[in-house]
């Protein structure tokens, strides 16, 4: 009897022992990707023009980008083309400079600084020169009265010429040692006058010599050059500079806070300005010796690309995420459309941040805007924000965003999507780069960066309940913050810095430090710097006693470094860089570049997935599903679920449409 009975469980024994082996292939070959559309469609524009009863305004996001021509008449779109690829340069994705003349539309581009023109008669669009390689941007664009183009470039921070008629091109050289942008261009019959970012100044440029002369030194970087008669009025954050062609007679007045961010000038020379973040519009007269408020936001928090007085009593301004508004400003009436309601065709966007709520719905950051997939019954929505939600994290039923360039935290109901400013960084803070939650504090801690020619970071420490903002400001010396990392359990926070701050200035550091910040007293415990050389880290993450790092420069270097002995303990390389996450004990991280790649993070870097694509406009992120290896992502351009089984071979993920 006993040796039947061993007999049978022998019998047996090979299938009990492949069973769980059989279970495992059956799970790994299941469907491993699952794709859900576009994760982020947007209106959002840059360029914009006026012109015989027409608007042009050019799309920011898609590729490729649309210029689309709405009818001011009737706030609708009635005619819209794509801006191809360059022969030799890649794909643009929008364009910042534009101008009209001679019949035609022209169009500089980023991230390849090209120049098109569209033939308002025909609907012709052609691709006409380069300014550089893919990575550059044609910032500002602008024609003098005999139809000569001038085209304001990052990131040599030049100016060129172009004539439409030859298709000469000619460099004006370096306008300032070490300036990259040229952000602002007007021109007259004799001179192109330049705002320069890094370097804060107005200059002027003969047209026919090339001689560079400086109008005027600004507090901060200058972003709007506009003429009248024989005055230049520029902006330079808050402050309105005015001065004559010349040099001569310079005046300033200054806002009490925010960013002057467009001008437009009457006949009779009356200056309107908006401002943001409160999207205000602001009356100035030579003379004055401040800026008068005339009328609250025609679109609150946004941007304004673009102002232009129209008949006798009214402004048209145009909003970048993707609006068109008038108003009367002796009353404050206005009206605003949303480009997309008046036909501007949808584009897929690269997304900026991305947050699970996990069981209700997915959320993913775009330019100005919000789309969220209801987990629930699969139904999308999307709303606007102001501005760019560069990072996401969750507080009860509230999603905060730190959101650029205004550096301001806002508050997300997740019933309602009502959205709610909570403060603004200040400080020269306006890129925050991550946010986290401290639940033992009931705080928010922010990693951020300068703009422009600064070095110095910050971590802010923030009470979502009240408003008031801590911040920090140069907490690791001469560094921007890219990351921190919290272990509540220690009431410490990890900082990771960049060398390079806001950029525009050299570095004073080689190495990219590490730093860790005692939450109770306020203070900085120790500082290292783990990798000598490489300069940036893109995103930290404490797990146990371990710190994991993933690197920016030198990009693709990981690292796990000791919290005891601050020593680093393992080291690798992967295809680039993005954002780390722990899940399930484990940490994983997802990059740019090998075609997107995901990896598991142990004694070494175990590839996970390939094909995810390199369509983050931040950096890469995984959102796991709670209790399963599955984790929310994009392939593309495309919100997709899949499937990072450790216990699994590689995935090679098949394309998604962009």
């Amino acid at each position: 009897m006993l040796r039947r009975v061993l007999a049978a469980v022998a019998g047996l024994l090979p299938a009990l022992l492949t069973a769980p082996a059989a279970q495992a292939a059956a799970t790994c070959a299941e469907p491993a990707v699952r794709t859900y559309g576009p994760a982020s469609v947007t209106g959002a524009i840059v360029g914009s023009a006026v012109h015989d009863g027409r608007a042009y305004v050019v799309t920011r996001g898609p590729k490729p980008p649309v210029l689309a021509e709405l009818d001011l008449s009737t706030r609708k779109v009635i005619r819209s083309v794509t801006l191809p690829d360059g022969p030799a340069t890649g794909e643009p994705e929008g364009g910042w400079g534009i101008a009209v003349s001679g019949g035609k539309v022209y169009v500089g581009t980023y991230p390849v600084p090209d120049l098109y023109s569209f033939d308002i008669a025909t609907g012709e669009v052609r691709h006409l020169h380069s300014f550089g390689r893919n990575g550059g941007f044609v910032w500002s664009l602008a024609a003098a009265p005999d139809g000569t183009l001038y085209a304001g470039t990052y990131p040599g921070g030049r100016v060129f010429e172009y004539v439409p008629a030859t298709g000469a091109v000619r460099d004006f050289g370096v306008l300032a040692q070490g300036e990259r942008y040229a952000r602002a261009v007007a021109a007259d019959d004799e001179y192109v006058y330049a705002g320069l970012l890094d370097k804060a100044k107005l200059v002027r440029i003969d047209r026919t010599s090339g001689a560079v002369q400086q109008l005027a030194a600004a507090p901060t970087g200058v972003g709007v050059v506009t003429l009248h008669g024989d005055r230049v009025l520029a902006a330079a954050g808050g402050e309105l500079i005015d001065v004559r062609k010349d040099g001569s007679d310079l005046r300033r007045v200054k806002l009490e806070s925010g960013t002057l961010d467009a001008l437009a000038v009457t006949g009779d020379g009356t200056v309107y300005a908006t401002s943001r973040p409160d999207g205000a519009v602001h009356r100035y007269r030579t003379g004055d010796t401040a800026l008068t408020r005339v009328a609250d936001a025609p679109a609150p928090g946004d941007e304004t690309r673009l102002i232009q007085p129209v008949g006798e009593n009214a402004l048209i301004g145009f909003a970048g995420s993707g609006g068109v508004w008038t108003l009367d400003p002796s009353t404050g009436a206005s009206e605003f459309t949303d480009l997309l309601d008046a036909g501007l065709p949808p584009g897929t966007e690269r997304p900026q941040s991305m947050l699970l709520v996990p069981n209700r719905a997915v959320y993913v950051g775009g330019h100005f805007s919000m789309e969220v997939r209801d987990l629930r019954t699969g139904d999308k929505r999307r709303f606007r924000l102001p501005g760019e939600p560069k990072d996401l994290v969750r507080r009860g039923d509230k999603i905060y965003a730190a959101m650029y360039p205004s550096g301001q935290i806002v508050s997300i109901d997740l019933r309602t999507d009502e959205v709610r400013g909570v403060g603004f960084l200040g400080h020269g803070q306006q890129r925050p780069w991550d946010i986290e939650y401290d639940p033992v504090t009931d705080k928010l801690l922010v990693a951020s960066a300068p703009l422009g020619a600064n070095l110095k970071g910050a971590l802010s420490v923030v009470d979502p309940r009240t408003g008031a903002i801590d911040v920090y400001v140069d907490v690791i010396p001469d560094q921007s913050l890219m990351s921190l990392s919290l272990d509540a359990k220690r009431g410490v926070v990890y900082l990771g810095g960049d060398v390079l701050g806001g950029g525009g200035v050299p570095p004073v550091h080689t190495t990219a430090s590490v730093a860790a910040f005692d939450l109770r007293s306020r203070k900085v415990l120790w500082q290292v710097d783990p990798v000598p050389g490489h300069r940036t880290f893109q995103d930290i993450k404490v797990h146990g006693d371990l710190l994991y790092a993933v690197y920016k420069r030198d990009s693709g270097t990981w690292t796990a470094m000791d919290l005891t002995t601050r020593k680093v303990v393992r080291q690798g390389t992967i295809a680039g860089y993005g954002e780390l996450t722990v899940h399930r004990g484990r940490v994983f991280t997802s990059v740019f570049r090998g075609g997107g790649n995901a990896y598991l993070l142990g004694d070494e870097a175990k590839l996970l997935a390939t094909g995810l694509g390199d369509e983050w406009y931040t950096n890469p992120q995984l959102h796991f599903v709670p209790g399963t290896w599955d984790a929310w992502a994009l392939v593309g351009r495309d919100l997709a679920r899949i499937r990072l089984d450790p216990a699994c071979p590689p995935l090679t993920v098949p394309p998604a449409g962009n």
